[in-house]
């Protein structure tokens, strides 16, 4: 499993969101190597998009990575869990891409003892399960997705993909039905 060159990363938020179907995410941690086929993501457009942590150009602690190269990781808590972006965008303008789901694909075990469910399709099918079972926290603020531990690499081409409005952020004004969120049409990984 090779990382995808950080230059992949160099592209629209939006073609991110779709590009990113079907490539794999990796975690490398002590108790082993976990990877899943990326099956879902929501695009975050920065500071015109009420949805995004960085809209109004809202730079704090927690959104300074986006304000950063694109190709790192974005990890925040929600609730309890933590959920993992890509950042994507030029340098100064903070977008992003969600992860919401992940077919899991290697160290299937271990994301098993981590999560402590018995369905398969429940073990990384929305963006708190998958960092879960990956073990990706908030050490991983910062780091970059085209390199150990944490990466992206190739994977598979989908054959359709699917796309509609992003989940949980109702609060968002007429944000909350842009169709910015995408899924790998009919697979039983997507969150919903």
């Amino acid at each position: 499993m090779k990382p995808l060159a950080q230059k992949e990363f160099f592209q629209p938020t939006l073609e991110l969101a779709r590009s990113l179907l079907g490539c794999l995410l990796v975690k490398e941690t002590e108790a082993g190597i976990t990877s899943g086929y990326i099956v879902e993501t929501e695009a975050y457009i920065g500071p015109k998009d009420r949805a995004a942590h960085s809209y109004g150009n809202r730079r704090t602690k927690r959104t300074e990575i986006m304000f950063g190269e694109a190709g790192h990781a974005y990890t925040y808590q929600m609730h309890t869990h933590t959920l993992v972006n890509v950042v994507s965008g030029e340098i100064d303008n903070p977008e992003a891409v969600l992860i919401r789901a992940i077919e899991p694909h290697t160290g299937i075990e271990l994301m098993y003892e981590r999560r402590q469910v018995e369905k398969f399709q429940n073990l990384t099918s929305g963006p708190g399960k998958l960092t879960k079972a990956m073990g990706i926290s908030m050490e991983d603020y910062g780091r970059s997705l085209y390199e150990k531990p944490i990466y992206i690499a190739k994977g598979y081409k989908p054959k359709v993909i699917a796309t509609g409005p992003r989940i949980g952020i109702d609060n968002t004004g007429e944000a909350k039905e842009y169709p910015w969120r995408f899924w790998v049409t009919g697979n039983p990984f997507v969150s919903r």
